[in-house]
């Protein structure tokens, strides 16, 4: 009877233990202190696990599987997944190689501790941050400088950091604009008498016809006319047999050209010596008529417009420029007009004049453009796109655009120093274009830049806290 009663206690035991290494198994917590002489193995932990610190980064599956989860989860079987802490994840960063070190193998003095997430905090003792992290040391040595921060070469190669030296280029920044055509004011003019008169019939044009200087445009009788040539016919019979005077002779001239008589008028009656009835008026320059008042047997009074005429031979386009952008347009630039009707076909002119007075409603300023339009293509308020280059032909330093850090109070660039070291650098910016923006004080030539993923190296090498040491004095308010 003993022995069945033996063998059963046997196995009781056997099945007890195997229960409390389940439960162990599946569970984070220590084992009763009862239980270390019955399972000294599963009550001794590791010390990875005793001493978890940090906030709860990810989830894991309590049976060992590679699954993860951001959030708290079960497994199919109800069981919990088990929280990880940032101090038990396994990290890839690579470490900073520590050749700062003391005699003996220790590291040098701590100076003071920063913040762990690069915050330009520092403390001059150990502290936690708000998250519970420990603010990480920094011994002598570790930094040159307080203006020069380190990042790691795997941090660099991770981020995509690229540099780039500091060279001298021709910037040619284009200013692009709407323009219209407008008729050059200097090539207009206008046909009206000095006199009253009658038009006896006006020539073959109309709007729109081409007329050359001097080709006549009506016939017109004046009765002022009339009597200004008869005065004049007279002092030239009376010169012929010498009554007369040469100063009378030029005032009865003077009279008809008073009257803005034609040249050939007043040839003719000095050729044929006879009044003519009427006069033949001509135009008075090339170009289009662009309006015509003229008809046949009408009464015209003195300044009454009869015809207005208009050169195209060379036309102004007129540009509004925005005005962050008028103290890069000065007179003389070269300018590139396409035409909307002729997109591929450029014209070439210059800038020949800045307006006084911006437009209040718009903040823009007027810019004219003078084109040389030899077989009138451009026309009076065609819409055009105007590109006029700014760049000045003397090369000057500049950096890529993306190179700099603009604040709005100041701008920075990050210099390359070797061996993951960088410096902040305030710069004095200049002319912009094609990408490039001109330094004009800060930098020398050939100095190595970051132009990729600096806002990077921002956040992961406390940035922040090296641009206080560039300050001195009082910010300016």
């Amino acid at each position: 009877m003993r022995r069945p009663v033996s063998a059963f206690l046997i196995i009781f035991a056997i099945l007890a233990g195997g229960a409390v290494g389940l439960v162990v198994g599946r569970s984070n917590s220590t084992l009763p202190g009862r239980l270390d002489g019955v399972l000294p193995a599963a009550a001794k932990q590791s010390p990875a696990q005793s001493e978890a610190t940090g906030p709860i980064i990810y989830y894991r599956n309590p049976d060992g599987l590679p699954d993860y989860s951001l959030t708290p989860k079960k497994t199919p079987a109800g069981k919990d997944y088990l929280a990880v802490r940032s101090s038990e994840d396994v990290s890839f960063e690579e470490k900073a190689p520590e050749t700062m070190t003391a005699k003996g193998g220790e590291r040098g003095r701590i100076r003071f501790y920063r913040n762990p997430m690069g915050l330009p905090d520092t403390s001059p003792t150990p502290k936690k941050d708000s998250m519970g992290m420990d603010y990480l040391p920094v011994y002598e040595g570790e930094q040159d400088d307080d203006s020069s921060v380190r990042v790691s070469a795997g941090k660099l190669q991770k981020a995509g950091v690229r540099t780039e030296a500091a060279e001298r280029r021709t910037l040619n920044t284009m200013v692009r604009a709407p323009g219209i055509v407008q008729e050059d004011e200097r090539r207009k003019s206008v046909v009206s008498l000095r006199f009253e008169g009658f038009i006896d019939s006006v020539e073959n044009v109309t709007t729109g016809t081409h007329v050359h200087k001097g080709q006549p445009l009506m016939r017109v009788y004046g009765p002022n006319l009339s009597s200004a040539a008869a005065e004049y016919l007279s002092a030239l019979n009376a010169r012929t047999g010498g009554g007369i005077s040469d100063q009378a002779l030029k005032g009865a001239r003077r009279r008809l050209e008073n009257l803005d008589a034609p040249e050939k008028f007043i040839a003719d009656l000095e050729r044929t010596r006879e009044i003519p009835v009427y006069a033949s008026w001509p135009a008075p320059q090339d170009g289009e008529i662009v309006e015509r008042a003229a008809v046949n047997g009408m009464r015209a009074a003195p300044g009454d417009i009869l015809f207005r005429i208009a050169s195209h031979d060379v036309v102004w386009v007129i540009v509004d420029v925005a005005e962050r952008d008028l103290s890069l347009i000065s007179v003389g630039q070269k300018v590139t007009v396409r035409p909307r009707a002729y997109p591929d076909r450029p014209f070439t002119g210059k800038v020949t004049l800045i307006y006084p007075h911006l437009m209040a409603e718009t903040r823009t300023a007027r810019i004219r453009i003078e084109l040389p339009n030899p077989d009138e293509v451009l026309r009076p308020d065609m819409y055009a796109d105007v590109e006029i280059a700014t760049g000045t032909e003397a090369p000057v330093l500049t950096v890529s655009s993306s190179a700099v850090i603009d604040s709005g109070e100041r701008q920075i660039v990050l210099l390359d120093k070797g061996d993951g070291r960088f410096e902040p650098r305030e710069v004095k910016l200049g002319r912009r274009g094609a990408g490039r923006v001109e330094i004009k004080e800060g930098l020398a030539e050939n100095d190595k830049v970051v132009v990729s993923a600096n806002f990077l190296i921002d956040a992961e090498s406390n940035l922040k806290a090296a641009l206080n040491g560039l300050d001195s004095g009082e910010k300016p308010q």
